[in-house]
């Protein structure tokens, strides 16, 4: 029997993929997204969509209301960690404040079986490596901040409530249907956007810091499988992939892939986490028959296929800095063009 399941985000890469992961598991999928930052024509095939946004009450109660939704897929989110620190009121607004509509009213509704969520590993913030599910969460950006509160309010919800939910925190997804014109977030498809746009690769600092970029296939169909394993409710999961490359590294591996040599602009270092990897000893446990390890290289040359395919994208500049004291000057320059 089809169970009637939320994705919020559905417009969007990870929250695209996951709801065609549950379309073909056989459920009726609403997907709720306000198109901010995904498409509409990568809202897979048997997915009925609603635009609009988690920060709207009365549409999320309304939507609630309709539905009787038996499960949730949190995914909506300004995933952009560096630029959270100049935007914090729409970071809160959207990140947790719309969270936590959603969470009130999947408690309201009665129905809900699990609440699944998509953190990060933003909430560990710097020098727990590698980063594990035992450690205490120590977030330095504000949308690391967002992400652990609504971690934490899903947990008081069960303890209070009943409500069972599974926290996964990915970490640099890429794949197809990234949106390529996001200029702060997505590094990879940041790469791409500039190689087919004659532009040089820019790199803040001299690129030795370390990611283990996640291919989107590594995380979709965990994520999607997550409410049929009831032993994995009410537990917190890392999720992605365990080699770390520097991004001076990956922008090799991304300009092979695109056929080009590497062309790279240096830029001033901007505050961030220099060193970021997780464990994946739990999610292992759990899913491991889902995880197929994809290489950065192989998912990065599938990536690339489609990037060519569908062609560069303008990136647009981010309306409404809120904070611009030690904004990087390359951001800054953004606001000017536009």
């Amino acid at each position: 029997m089809s169970s009637k399941v939320l994705v919020t985000g559905a417009a969007g890469f990870i929250g695209s993929h996951v709801a065609a992961h549950l379309v073909r598991q056989g459920h009726q999928v609403v997907g709720l997204d306000d198109l901010s930052g995904g498409f509409r024509d990568h809202v897979p095939a048997g997915v009925h969509f609603i635009e609009g946004s988690i920060t709207d009450t009365a549409l999320v109660k309304a939507i609630f209301a309709e539905h009787k939704f038996d499960y949730v897929f949190h995914l909506a989110a300004y995933a952009a960690e560096g630029l959270s620190h100049f935007i914090k009121h729409f970071n809160y607004t959207n990140n947790l404040l719309g969270s936590v509509n959603l969470i009130n009213a999947a408690v309201n509704a009665g129905t809900v079986k699990c609440f699944v969520f998509t953190s990060s590993i933003a909430v560990y913030g710097r020098n727990q490596l590698p980063m594990t599910e035992a450690a205490v969460p120590q977030p330095e950006d504000p949308y690391g901040i967002a992400k652990y509160a609504v971690e934490l309010d899903l947990k008081e919800a069960h303890e209070m409530f009943g409500m069972n939910y599974v926290v996964f925190r990915p970490h640099n997804v890429y794949g197809e249907n990234q949106n390529l014109g996001d200029r702060y977030r997505n590094v990879i498809g940041i790469f791409m956007n500039q190689i087919m746009q004659g532009q040089p690769m820019t790199i803040f600092g001299d690129g030795s810091q370390t990611r283990a970029f996640s291919f989107i296939d590594d995380v979709a169909p965990v994520i999607a499988a997550s409410i049929a394993r009831p032993a994995c409710y009410n537990q917190v999961y890392n999720v992605g992939a365990d080699k770390a490359y520097s991004v001076a590294e990956l922008a090799g591996v991304v300009a092979k892939a695109m056929g080009v040599e590497p062309n790279i602009n240096k830029l001033e270092a901007r505050n961030e986490v220099v060193h970021a990897y997780s464990a994946h000893e739990k999610v292992h446990q759990h899913f491991g028959d889902l995880i197929k390890n994809v290489s950065l290289e192989a998912g990065v040359g599938r990536m690339a296929v489609w990037a060519k395919k569908v062609g560069a994208r303008k990136g647009q500049a981010f309306e409404g800095i809120e904070v611009r004291k030690n904004l990087p000057p390359s951001w800054a320059a953004l606001e000017k063009a536009s």
